[in-house]
């Protein structure tokens, strides 16, 4: 296969470097003539109906890009060459910020992970909204907004940016996701907690009720969370009720990889994704799927680099799952690999 080399040319770049060439690849590829058809005909799945009913919305398969891959809708109209049923859009904030200091995006190959720091870097929720309004009408590509507070906004204050951004995302968004996991803003994983997390998802629930057709409002939660604290999210979920949970985003744990500690101590802090995360999280699925009883829907994310991984996650209780990292580091023909085994498997 290409992918290779393609991937190896592009992990000698810095890796924000080679994700900025990544997304302007994937423009230039659909704007040649026959590009799209060229895309489609080599990362497209056989023409098997997996269309699936999730949250009142069809998904034309269950494969979907995570959050953080396009975070401006950039390439809204390109990513559906790729084969993917859906993907969110962000995170995205009402006001522009650059985000952490660079560098801030770290390989770890041998663990076939990924290190961020990001800091929710992204171009405001007006300039995303002008080019979410340039959507292909036609297309069956299911668009979330996963949406998030500016750094500067103290957790008091947080409803307020999470409101703002909902308003403005709400027309052209098929659904929401409610990101306060990220480790990379300063004290946002303290909105997890039961309190100040019942009365944001709470005003959104009265903010969604309130317009003319509620969008589906799902919660993205992290991988460290203790059984007590997942239990809290789970009453959460069925009082509100939440209309489904993204599990989970990356970790702060550094737990057995393969990359020496000197190397990780000295890239820092961040939130790890990738491989290493891939038990952790189907853990964090089947617990809550459990505890919910099949009630809620969830989103399966962190560490599907194979068919395998995928099925696993499914398996656990998900019933829809997210790449990234697996994306990254495997290339589009996982997301076919993927949607083949489930057309076989019926």
């Amino acid at each position: 296969m290409l992918y290779p080399i393609i991937r190896n040319t592009l992990f000698v770049l810095p890796p924000e470097t080679a994700h900025t060439i990544s997304m302007k690849g994937l423009h230039l590829a659909a704007a040649m003539p026959f590009g799209k058809q060229l895309l489609a005909g080599s990362f497209q799945y056989k023409e098997t109906d997996l269309s699936t009913s999730v949250f009142g919305l069809q998904f034309s398969n269950p494969v979907g890009l995570g959050a953080g891959f396009d975070k401006n809708a950039e390439l809204i109209n390109q990513i559906p060459n790729l084969g993917f049923g859906f993907m969110e859009v962000g995170t995205i904030t009402p006001k522009p910020q650059e985000g952490n200091p660079k560098p801030r995006l770290f390989r770890l190959k041998k663990d076939l992970a990924i290190i961020n720091r990001m800091g929710f870097n992204n171009d405001g929720s007006i300039a995303v909204v002008e080019r979410l309004k340039n959507r292909n009408k036609q297309s069956k590509l299911i668009i979330g907004g996963n949406i998030g507070k500016n750094k500067w906004t103290p957790n008091e204050k947080a409803n307020d940016d999470y409101i703002k951004v909902f308003k403005e995302l709400y027309p052209y968004v098929d659904y929401f996701a409610v990101n306060v996991s990220s480790p990379n803003t300063e004290n946002l994983r303290a909105l997890q907690d039961k309190e100040p997390l019942m009365k944001l998802l709470g005003e959104l629930k009265r903010l969604n009720i309130e317009l003319q057709r509620p969008k589906p409002i799902l919660l993205k939660i992290a991988p460290d969370l203790s059984n007590d604290q997942l239990d809290d999210i789970v009453e959460i979920a069925l009082s509100l009720p939440l209309d489904g949970i993204i599990a989970t985003n990356t970790t702060i744990s550094r737990q057995g990889l393969i990359t020496s500690p000197e190397v990780v101590s000295e890239i820092g802090a961040g939130g790890l994704s990738g491989k290493p995360l891939t038990k952790r999280s189907t853990e964090v699925i089947r617990y809550l799927n459990q505890k919910l009883g099949g009630s809620i829907p969830i989103i399966g994310v962190g560490g599907i680099h194979s068919t395998e991984d995928a099925l696993e996650k499914l398996a656990a209780g998900a019933s829809l799952i997210q790449l990234y990292t697996g994306f990254i580091y495997e290339g589009a023909s996982l997301i076919a690999d993927i949607n083949n085994e489930l057309i076989k498997r019926g």
